[in-house]
């Protein structure tokens, strides 16, 4: 059959094959003019790193940064800055991966491994986005409880329909995907500069905090259940995360880019590089300006429950509150109100690059197309699943009791992603080393490798340390002493398949970059 005639009954499959372009249907689109000023070049290639640095302000990230902030006061600020600046390097070598190579993270991956572990982290990076996007079920289906008094059920029930703002999105264009993010970063920002602005916090503190200290590691003293130790790798864990270097290696290709001339592909690199590092700076202060609400919002102990709840509440309650004019303005109720709608734009602008991700993971790793509300309609209700039965299991306890299973719910379902980042890490980094996959201009110089590998060396180790407490945490605030082994045991085996599966993979990588290198001599030889 002719394929003028068979390709349109295939585009009425709901699922299809995919081996072209990353997102192919944006890829490209974004015409940038050449010989323009620095500025007018920074505004046309800005946009993508705004889908990026959405995931370090997640519904996920809220809850250890304001309650690192208030069981350790300033300590945990080091830990924010560090995971930053590591997330600034990694989403770097992301972008410039997608650039140079024209593959996203996932086809990079596929293209130099097997098939049967391209399905199996396949899989296990879909389950890290889908324990994101629980968090974004539970941040936006509280939002909509706590600003429009919706029943929790029904109000998780409503997430799902953020499919609809989806399709309206993919009718408008990229550019303006993008300008809808920044605006909702934006009022997630003010919100926050706001409320510390009132509250008059002690800058002096804030700064010493920004300066590293061994304290940060330590495993005493424990602040209500919380240990420095624990507070930082939540907040490592909720701040780097796995889906974010797939999405950046796709989504910056969206540049019409001219492969044939190295200097427009170095242009869309450096550009590309400020776009990320400004809006994860952007992404910084957000997180800061957590913690520094925990420490300066709210009194020290205050607030005894930490969930969004607690924290609502907490901000219209003067008796928790730490300062004269905050107390003025909670009576008014604007502080609570201004908190629950930045929550709801944080798991709205969540859930547009959750999606995207998914996309890109599914045609990279298995070669499988589907269309964006199907894709978003069965990841959205697999993650609902969870919560509605958390939310089901305690209705009958006491608030208090719902609050804390959803908030425990929420951060449990992070352990996925220390499974999945090496996963993601580890391959970026070995590509953009590489002088095969990137070329001698564009393969990592010397301070970007060691640093490259103390990050991804180093983050590995905490995420692998903090596993057996991690996964302690599902049996509850009090596990019993049989409870606890069991636990560690189970991660303990998981930590020794992580470590085999790590190594299948760097082996694969090996091997195909080798084969890789020879087609290239081979290509050269007989040109000769």
């Amino acid at each position: 059959m002719d394929k003028g005639i068979k390709n349109p009954k295939q585009r009425h499959k709901l699922i299809q094959y995919a081996n072209g372009r990353s997102l192919e249907e944006i890829n490209g689109t974004v015409k940038v003019p050449k010989n323009i000023s620095f500025w007018k070049a920074l505004f046309m290639y800005s946009g993508p790193g705004a889908l990026v640095a959405v995931g370090y302000m997640d519904p996920g990230n809220w809850s250890t940064s304001i309650t690192g902030g208030q069981n350790f006061q300033y300590m945990l600020m080091s830990v924010i800055l560090i995971s930053s600046l590591i997330a600034m390097l990694l989403q770097y070598m992301a972008a410039k991966l997608g650039i140079v190579s024209q593959m996203d993270l996932a086809q990079a991956i596929r293209a130099r491994t097997s098939k049967t572990l391209g399905i199996v982290l396949w899989i296990l990076t879909e389950l890290a986005i889908m324990a994101t996007d629980i968090a974004e079920v539970i941040g936006a289906a509280i939002a909509l409880y706590l600003l429009f008094h919706i029943p929790l059920v029904i109000a998780v029930f409503i997430t799902v329909f953020d499919v609809l703002l989806l399709l309206l999105l993919t009718k408008i264009g990229f550019r303006k995907i993008e300008a809808i993010v920044v605006c909702l970063i934006l009022v997630i920002l003010f919100v926050f500069v706001y409320q510390v602005a009132l509250s008059n916090p002690d800058w002096k503190g804030v700064l010493f905090g920004l300066i590293p200290s061994a304290k940060v590691m330590a495993s005493s003293p424990s602040v209500n259940g919380m240990s420095p130790l624990s507070g930082s790798l939540g907040i490592i864990g909720a701040t780097v995360m796995p889906h974010n270097l797939y999405l950046h290696s796709a989504i910056s290709q969206t540049r019409e880019i001219n492969h044939h001339d190295e200097e427009d592909v170095a242009r869309t690199v450096r550009f590309s590089t400020w776009d990320s590092n400004i809006q994860l700076t952007a992404a910084f202060f957000v997180n800061a300006l957590l913690l520094i609400m925990g420490v300066a919002v709210f009194k020290s102990g205050a607030v005894k429950d930490p969930s969004f709840f607690g924290l609502f509440e907490a901000l219209s309650d003067t008796s928790t509150l730490s300062n004269g004019v905050l107390i003025a303005v909670a009576k008014s109720g604007i502080l609570s109100t201004l908190f629950a709608v930045a929550l709801l734009a944080s798991g709205q602008n969540s859930t547009i690059t959750g999606t995207l991700t998914g996309q890109v993971i599914m045609e990279g790793f298995v070669h499988m197309k589907m269309p964006i509300w199907a894709r978003r309609l069965i990841t959205r209700l697999i993650s609902v699943i969870p919560v509605l039965i958390c939310v089901t299991m305690t209705s009958g306890k006491s608030a208090v009791d719902e609050h804390t299973a959803l908030n425990n719910l929420m951060n449990n379902s992070q352990v996925f992603l220390a499974f999945a980042l090496p996963f993601s890490m580890l391959p970026l980094l070995m590509m953009t080393d590489s002088k095969v996959e990137m070329g001698e201009r564009f393969k990592n110089t010397l301070w970007v490798r060691i640093a490259g590998w103390v990050s991804v060396v180093g983050l590995t180790f905490l995420n692998m340390k903090g596993l057996p407490d991690s996964i302690t945490a599902f049996f509850g605030d009090n596990p019993s002493a049989s409870q606890v082994s069991i636990a560690h045991t189970i991660a303990y085996i998981l930590i020794a398949a992580v470590m085999a599966l790590l190594a299948w993979t760097v082996y694969d990588l090996y091997r195909g970059n080798q084969r890789y290198a020879k087609h290239l001599q081979d290509l050269a030889d007989a040109e000769d």
